[in-house]
């Protein structure tokens, strides 16, 4: 399954921006799914998961309270929704997909598709 993020864009600080990853080529449901992020030169940094059927999720403390992650299977397609925008938010920003039980660790991520730039302006 090939993984297409999409929805990024210019957003001032405290505004918000919902990010989708679109599956083609195969089903997600099969998937827990991941988000991710990157600032050119630092370390990729885990957003948030969740799991195959949608019941459980994770999300790291720097964004806990602002984003949310949702899917729906239906359509194949995962959503960060991001509210409340930091300048610290800024990246680039990818989707991944897990089949494995540990789908909370980073490491188990894989699929990276094109990524979508989030700029928040202070």
């Amino acid at each position: 399954v090939q993984l297409q993020a999409s929805g990024g864009g210019l957003v001032q600080a405290g505004g918000s921006l919902r990010l989708s990853c679109a599956g083609s080529g195969g089903s997600l449901r099969s998937y827990h799914m991941g988000w991710f992020r990157q600032v050119p030169g630092q370390e990729r940094e885990f957003v948030g998961a969740i799991s195959r059927s949608g019941a459980n999720y994770y999300d790291t403390a720097s964004v806990k309270g602002r984003f949310t992650i949702s899917r729906d299977n239906a359509k194949n397609t995962v959503y960060l929704q991001m509210n409340d925008l930091k300048p610290e938010d800024t990246a680039v920003y990818y989707c991944a997909r897990s089949q494995n039980v540990n789908w909370r660790m980073s490491v188990w991520y894989n699929g990276w598709g094109q990524g979508t730039q989030v700029t928040v302006s202070s």
